[in-house]
């Protein structure tokens, strides 16, 4: 008997440390939808245990697949930093919004609410928001970053790699224009929507911590070069890096080692506050 429980004990250790890249289903009810993601967790981790955990997002035209297929030394991160990493679905061209001209497009309520409070219920969160952050390339850059604005309650720390983070500077691409309305008839959506606005204004006693990166060969180093200017008028702190690079998984595999070095850091810093 002493023998049967010992093994019983052994292989409950070895299932409840085991780490891995899973891929799940995270239902949607405001779209009436299913969507997979794919969760990364460290080396050694334990439901008994709480991690802190970094969502990152897809650009235009990807899926919740991307960032591990491009980069699978996400897992290595995960282990080094002892973060969970997410990467939802956020559709072909959602841009992370609840579009204000097409109802079946509710992306914002989906990750802003929906995963997080999925992602919580099964797996062992942190769940506050100095132990969650942000961060997504292009598309999902933007994302983050309004995401990071919508649910102040709900992220501490947000980031943009190459993000689009002025809508009019792409008004005839990306299809944003179906997500908010055209530039004429709903221009006040395309300022308020756009990150070079919004961002500056956020409440500095909400204390987001933010990270930019962007390459100086990107088609958007204009419009976050543009944002960081703002961000200084307005007194918002935050890291702006720029290196040399353009717009593709070259430039998104090494910024990213940057990005969750940063959340680390701010995850750390929290817990000392703590």
């Amino acid at each position: 008997m002493k023998k049967l429980f010992f093994l019983i004990f052994l292989i409950a250790l070895v299932f409840e440390a085991k780490s891995g890249v899973d891929t799940i289903s995270i239902p949607s009810n405001a779209m009436g939808q299913t969507f997979n993601a794919v969760v990364v967790t460290p080396k050694g981790y334990k439901k008994r245990k709480a991690y802190p955990t970094v969502y990152l997002l897809h650009g235009f035209a990807g899926n919740y697949s991307n960032w591990i297929v491009k980069a699978p030394f996400l897992q290595a991160l995960s282990t080094q930093y002892k973060m969970i990493i997410v990467c939802p679905n956020g559709g072909f061209s959602s841009w992370y919004f609840d579009s204000p001209i097409d109802t079946t497009m509710k992306y914002k309520t989906y990750i802003g609410k929906e995963v997080i409070d999925f992602i919580d219920s099964h797996y062992a969160t942190i769940k506050q928001k100095t132990a969650r952050a942000i961060t997504g390339l292009s598309m999902g850059g933007h994302g983050a970053l309004y995401l990071a604005k919508e649910f102040s309650e709900t992220f501490g720390a947000c980031g943009s790699m190459s993000g689009g983070v002025n809508l009019y500077a792409s008004k005839n691409k990306f299809d944003i224009s179906k997500r908010i309305g055209d530039t004429l008839l709903s221009k006040q959506n395309w300022i308020d929507y756009s990150a070079v606005n919004f961002l500056p204004k956020v409440n500095k006693q909400d204390s987001l911590k933010i990270i930019i990166d962007c390459g100086i060969d990107d088609f958007f180093f204009e419009a976050n070069q543009q944002l960081h200017h703002e961000l200084i008028k307005n007194k918002v702190p935050h890291d702006f890096i720029v290196r040399p690079g353009a717009h593709n998984w070259v430039y998104w595999t090494n910024a990213v080692k940057y990005q969750l070095q940063f959340f680390y850091e701010y995850f750390m810093s929290k817990r000392i506050e703590q």
